[in-house]
């Protein structure tokens, strides 16, 4: 938890009980600080921005104007099948104990969908043509790709269970990408050929 010595004054004296009555010089010196603040947090955020994020655009009056992004980060929360709630993210940009890291590749948005005999994968990928996109998959997980220069993305998918990915069927419609996966039986098959016993 924060100290008091964390805090700048003119915070400070706004969080004393004592403090009764606006000083205007004193607000637009909170402000001032405020902004240097910011100033110095987009000054740090923009020199970690990978190279493909920053754009220098020339203006008509011949300045040039530094443009960064787009920079995405979203989650989505749905209830399992056990009752519990599954929290999914999905952007370019991920939140961490330094601040916030943006990568080169944005995670799309997923939803998995698990009946008896299928595992239903629902990706959405705007932006992306069908033949841009790249599918891997073994029996745990699925590998979604997309490298052009308009749009990157990744995401690896555990699946929940075992699948057959000889016999998958995808489609790609308007943005979304559906991939339906039939699961793998649990019944256990002996290994080998049987020795008879003489």
């Amino acid at each position: 938890m924060p100290s008091d010595d964390d805090y700048p004054e003119w915070f400070k004296k706004r969080r004393s009980p004592f403090f009764r009555s606006w000083d205007f010089g004193e607000v637009d010196k909170m402000l001032h600080e405020m902004e240097k603040m910011m100033e110095e947090e987009l000054k740090d955020f923009t020199s970690k921005v990978p190279k493909d994020y920053v754009r220098e655009l020339k203006l008509p009056d011949g300045t040039t104007k530094r443009e960064f992004g787009p920079f995405v980060y979203g989650y989505s929360i749905k209830v399992g099948p056990d009752g519990k709630p599954e929290i999914r993210e999905f952007g370019n940009v991920k939140p961490s104990l330094e601040g916030p890291k943006v990568k080169e590749e944005r995670e799309p948005l997923v939803d998995i969908i698990e009946t008896n005999g299928e595992i239903h994968i629902v990706v959405e990928l705007p932006g992306v043509d069908k033949e841009d996109i790249k599918l891997r998959g073994t029996e745990t997980t699925l590998t979604i790709s997309v490298d052009v220069p308009q749009r990157k993305y990744y995401k690896e998918i555990k699946l929940p269970a075992r699948v057959n990915v000889k016999d998958a069927k995808t489609a790609y419609k308007n943005g979304v990408l559906e991939v339906k996966l039939p699961k793998i039986g649990d019944e256990k098959k002996p290994k080998g050929e049987p020795i008879s016993i003489e």
